[in-house]
């Protein structure tokens, strides 16, 4: 895997992620996004927070966004979901939205891993949030770099 975020993923690669958002939503009110950066300079789980408020991603009126947050020097990410959704949810809900990425990240392959966790995750989210036609785009599909 190249250290470089640049070369993580190509340009139609990445589109083909917006893309996934983009669909992933048309099954949910929840709001999706993927940060990718080199590095989270220590623990995962704490810099992928800090991402999540960094990105406005606590100002969802249903507390229902998720970010999958990738660090490349240290193959690994995170799921985060906001309030909202842990609480209807249980604590079990992204291992398979998680495997189903790990999967594809280990062979290589990881535009396919982040497009099919995203639409697992628009799946899942369907079940306690279900798309309103009134639903507005919160967030940007776009991914964000650091």
């Amino acid at each position: 895997m190249s250290k470089k975020v640049e070369e993580f993923l190509s340009a139609s690669e990445e589109q083909e992620i917006v893309e996934a958002i983009r669909v992933a939503e048309l099954n949910t009110s929840g709001e999706i996004r993927v940060h990718i950066e080199k590095t989270s300079n220590g623990d995962a789980t704490n810099r992928a927070l800090d991402v999540f408020y960094k990105l406005k991603m606590d100002n969802t009126k249903l507390q229902n966004a998720v970010l999958i947050y990738v660090a490349v020097k240290e193959k690994t990410f995170v799921i985060y979901g906001d309030k909202g959704i842990n609480e209807v949810v249980g604590k079990d809900f992204w291992n398979s939205t998680k495997d189903t990425i790990q999967s594809h990240f280990k062979s290589g392959n990881f535009k396919q891993g982040l497009v099919e966790g995203i639409l697992k995750s628009g799946e899942q989210l369907k079940k306690y949030f279900p798309y309103d036609h009134l639903d507005i785009n919160e967030l940007s599909n776009e991914i964000s770099k650091g």
